[in-house]
């Protein structure tokens, strides 16, 4: 049988049997609104048999407003397909946005220190040395400032029987500001200049300033025989 709430006309489909001739108290499940339901009509036989009234239910046999359950209203398509549409996927256009700023934030950043690096090459060589052979391997013309090698002197030494060779010289500083001191890379090379042997060693101090000098030791155990040149100049990086 088909139940109607008199307070909000929910629909109900409730089963015949467990109302009896007097009715009972039903409670609906949306609103709250407890009416009396009586009894279905009975159908109506062609010889109709008279039964005996069955006894009135006491209270306690029935707790429709505990058990709301038995009563809940069948959901309509509607709410159904409601409640089941999954939330749409939000926009991708906003991650896109901050991913194309983000890397054109770096661009614009290497931009920048590449004009930089370019503009101010002579100050970063004069500063680092060792970057001019960066700017020599990319094309990029530069000086290493204003380090001069002066009075630069060699000769072999006889040491518990072994050839030694000690070359001896100055660094000085002639620009007008502080010049960080950078390796030395040391040549040797036979008659027709090609190359036998090198090393490279750091003098004593690491600064210089304009107009200072310093003086150099560095010695070879052993030096090739063929050795007839030798050439010092500032190393550059990774040698």
């Amino acid at each position: 049988m088909i139940l109607t709430c008199p307070g909000c006309s929910t629909r109900y489909q409730a089963d015949e049997s467990k109302f009896p001739p007097a009715g009972r108290d039903v409670r609906c499940a949306k609103c709250g609104q407890v009416w009396h339901q009586g009894a279905p009509e009975p159908e109506v036989e062609p010889e109709p048999v008279i039964a005996p009234p069955e006894p009135a239910p006491s209270p306690g046999d029935f707790e429709v407003a505990s058990r709301p359950q038995a009563y809940m209203p069948t959901p309509s398509y509607e709410v159904a397909a409601q409640e089941s549409a999954a939330p749409k996927p939000p926009s991708p256009w906003p991650r896109w946005l901050l991913l194309g700023a983000g890397w054109a934030g770096l661009a614009a950043i290497l931009v920048l220190v590449a004009w930089i690096a370019t503009v101010y090459r002579q100050q970063i060589v004069t500063t680092w040395p060792q970057s001019a052979s960066l700017y020599s391997t990319i094309g990029v013309k530069t000086s290493t400032g204003d380090l001069i090698f002066d009075n630069v002197k060699y000769h072999q030494e006889n040491e518990d029987g072994q050839s030694v060779l000690v070359v001896t010289g100055t660094l000085a500083n002639t620009g007008g500001r502080d010049l960080s001191v950078p390796q030395i890379r040391v040549t040797l090379t036979d008659s027709d200049k090609r190359e036998l042997y090198h090393w490279t060693f750091m003098p004593a101090v690491i600064t210089l300033h304009p107009g200072q000098t310093t003086h150099f030791v560095t010695r070879l155990s052993s030096p090739p025989a063929a050795a007839r040149n030798l050439e010092l100049r500032v190393a550059k990086a990774g040698e």
